[in-house]
């Protein structure tokens, strides 16, 4: 190869190297630096859930709720927030389940309801209950200390035109549960006395109907029962059972017969035929 040709070759390198550096400087020279931005902040709240499934007619207890972290901008209006209230204990004061709910499912006002409000009487009752109220007076009313959710029994108290009359006493219902006791307190000297008007029962339909039946025959009376009886759902089936199986005139199957303070049961539901004092 001549000298001509490798100068030329070289001039043409050196042209195009010239070349090359001339376009990377008008692009900008090179590729661009990209800066990864952080991704935006999602603002959060602290919305009011279920720790557990909830049931229509259970009362609300700070242990069957949490705080939970929510988007703020997917808060509906209905949602009880940490912002708005102090504590779990706070937001569930007074209040009954409405609707189900499972566990982790945000509370609202919809799905709850307070003791002050229209509904609250509907939302205690327990599937498949009716809600009946009875005149009730201080004495009969196992002396003003029957509360709601207290278990009693039902007595029903008869007297006869005879002279002297004849008193009949008879269970109607066992191990019922008290929804609402309408009472008031009057102030007599050092002392408060309890003023008893009505007692709102938890009943099943049949029981309800009986409590109707009976009312036109005497006075109802409260049997307090403790809080230690462990055989509600025993003797609660039991009175249901029996409570099927009455007549139609609501005659119940044991009748206690008081004469001249003496005590006879008559099984039957009838009056006491013995040859005793009349």
């Amino acid at each position: 190869m001549d000298t001509k040709r490798i100068i030329l070759l070289g001039v043409a390198v050196l042209a195009a190297l010239g070349a090359v550096l001339l376009v990377r400087g008008m692009l900008g020279g090179g590729t661009p630096k990209v800066n990864a931005r952080p991704a935006p902040q999602i603002a959060m709240s602290e919305v009011l859930v279920a720790s557990e499934n909830l049931q229509p007619g259970q009362a609300l207890m700070p242990s069957q709720v949490r705080w939970q972290k929510w988007p703020t901008s997917s808060v509906d209006a209905g949602f009880i927030t940490h912002g708005a209230v102090a504590d779990e204990a706070a937001a569930v004061k007074g209040t009954v389940v409405r609707t189900p709910m499972v566990a982790g499912e945000p509370i609202t006002s919809a799905k709850i309801v307070h003791a002050d409000a229209a509904g609250f009487m509907a939302a205690m009752l327990s599937p498949g209950m009716r809600a009946v109220s009875i005149p009730i007076t201080t004495e009969s009313g196992a002396g003003g200390f029957v509360l709601p959710n207290d278990r009693i029994d039902l007595i029903l108290t008869t007297k006869t035109n005879d002279q002297p009359p004849l008193v009949h006493v008879a269970d109607v219902l066992k191990d019922v549960r008290v929804l609402a006791v309408d009472q008031t307190y009057k102030q007599d000297k050092d002392q408060k006395v309890v003023l008893a008007k009505t007692a709102t029962l938890e009943l099943t339909p049949s029981q309800a109907m009986k409590v109707a039946r009976v009312q036109a025959q005497g006075t109802l009376s409260l049997s307090l029962r403790p809080l230690s009886d462990s055989n509600s759902a025993v003797a609660s089936a039991a009175a249901d059972a029996a409570s099927e199986s009455d007549d139609d005139d609501g005659s119940a199957r044991g009748v206690a017969v008081i004469r001249f303070g003496v005590s006879r049961l008559d099984m039957a539901g009838k009056k006491d035929s013995s040859n005793g004092p009349q």
